[in-house]
């Protein structure tokens, strides 16, 4: 309960169902940040003493270093970090709240939480893919079957089959580095909704924290709650591609497949079955992929209906959101230790990839290449696969004499194709040929140094207690 207004205190019940506390605690950090950098600006522009903005300062500082117990009777971490504050500091603690609301309060601490679990994002995505790369540059010519309809294809090397996830990553950091751009904005100043009669100097307040501006409507302000869902939407994409990536380890890991090993740390055995051994993480990390989904859909529809500006329903931002940036944290870290720590069987994909019909393709190229009609070349050689089927022979086995029997244009290349070599044929930008690999790799670990260095700035102006506290 705030202020006079009321002759009565919350039913408890109500204060049950109403308290954001057990969500918004993990606030702490960025609310004392963010009042540290309130406090010090209504200074620098006379709205409070020095004396005062000293002591608010100096309690707060020692909230960080010695936080309270983030619970009790409380509606929200705000609350909770005023109250505290008063506890140690007395009344000069309730001199903090001039000249703001809760309404862009809150708005200012998701918005620092936003921007560092972006951060730390970005960061976990470059360790998978650093990991895709190191894996990848050990097997630029280990061949296995590529898969279209979950039937063998064509051949390709696993190197370029790991970089097409990498591939993946990159413009998932691609959607991260843009949502960090729009949650760059700082919205304390704008009050309850209207704005300050105050004397308020915003961009100080966005210097000390680090953002790249302050916000220019201040009902947009306090309403706006796009950067978290432009944040989940992103999620929901790299969450996807982890979850493909999870379920070619759980198809690979199988007998059937026999691609991978799992590290034992990273799976589970049966109950009754002691000869099991589960791919559970994979399996885990693909199911999970539904609650991320599910934070997205439930903010949207949490916000479709609210009129301007600031409504209670917009407590409920926070809870989903804050688990799908956990869930998808924990998703890079452990396909990063799974795909590290994995045993990848390469004469098991050899073998599969040296499949009796997958040169198929290359025999009708080889004749389209030499001026038979490319319909007209698949129809020749889908007769030769038939043959092949039917004498349970290779393509490769078939000697020139019997490929001349299909088509008179064969040459003494189409002979005895192998997987290798029907890979290595595909020598174009972008191609499976492990000399395009190569380049493939170089480049990429190009791109990460770039992505890097840009991810190491933009963690360098996120605020701290020491860049808040700092002499100007």
């Amino acid at each position: 309960m705030w202020g006079g207004r009321f002759s009565k205190a919350l039913n408890e019940r109500a204060l049950r169902y109403t308290t954001s506390l057990p969500v918004d605690r993990r606030l702490f950090e960025w609310d004392v940040l963010g009042s540290i950098a309130h406090a010090r600006m209504l200074d620098r522009v006379g709205v409070l003493s020095h004396v005062d903005t000293c002591a608010l300062v100096d309690g707060l500082t020692q909230l960080l270093q010695d936080p309270p117990p983030l619970d009790g009777p409380y509606e929200d971490i705000h609350s909770l970090v005023e109250a505290e504050l008063g506890t140690r500091i007395g009344l000069v603690a309730g001199r903090l709240h001039t000249a703001r609301s809760r309404n862009d309060q809150v708005a200012t601490d998701t918005r620092l939480f936003t921007r560092a679990a972006l951060v730390q994002g970005l960061w976990a995505v470059m360790e998978l893919q650093q990991t895709l790369l190191e894996v990848a540059q050990q097997h630029t010519e280990t061949v296995l079957p590529g898969y279209t309809h979950l039937q063998r294809a064509q051949p390709v090397v696993l190197a370029h089959h790991l970089l097409a996830y990498w591939e993946m990553l990159d413009r998932d950091a691609g959607r991260l580095r843009d949502c960090l751009v729009r949650a760059d904005v700082l919205p304390l100043g704008a009050g309850a909704l209207a704005g300050s009669p105050y004397p308020l100097d915003r961009e100080y307040v966005a210097h000390l924290l680090g953002f790249a501006e302050v916000s220019r409507n201040s009902l947009d302000a306090v309403s706006d709650r796009d950067f978290i869902a432009e944040h989940l939407a992103a999620l929901n994409l790299l969450a996807m591609h982890l979850s493909r990536c999870a379920e070619e380890l759980v198809l690979w890991s199988t007998a059937e497949f026999a691609f991978v090993a799992l590290d034992e740390s990273y799976t589970t055995g049966s109950s009754i079955m002691p000869q099991k051994r589960n791919p559970d993480v994979a399996e885990l990390l693909r199911g999970k992929t539904g609650r991320v989904y599910g934070a997205l859909v439930g903010l949207l529809v949490t916000l479709k209906g609210l009129p301007m500006s600031y409504n209670r329903d917009l407590q409920e931002d926070k809870g989903p959101y804050f688990e799908a940036v956990d869930l998808v944290d924990d998703g890079l870290a452990l396909l990063t230790a799974m795909l590290g720590s994995a045993a990848w069987r390469t004469e098991r994909m050899e073998q599969a990839a040296n499949d009796p019909l997958i040169a198929a393709t290359d025999l009708a190229d080889h004749l389209a290449q030499r001026g038979v009609p490319f319909r007209q070349a698949h129809e020749i050689v889908g007769r030769i696969v038939r043959a092949a089927e039917a004498s349970s022979r290779s393509l490769a086995d078939f000697s020139l004499d019997e490929l001349r029997a299909f088509s008179p244009v064969f040459e003494a290349s189409a002979v005895g194709l192998r997987a290798d070599q029907v890979a290595a044929a595909r020598n174009i930008v972008g191609g499976t040929a492990p000399s395009q690999v190569e380049t493939q790799l170089r480049a990429a670990a190009e791109r990460m140094t770039a992505l890097r260095t840009w991810v190491d700035n933009a963690a360098a102006k996120l605020p701290t207690l020491e860049s808040v506290t700092a002499t100007d």
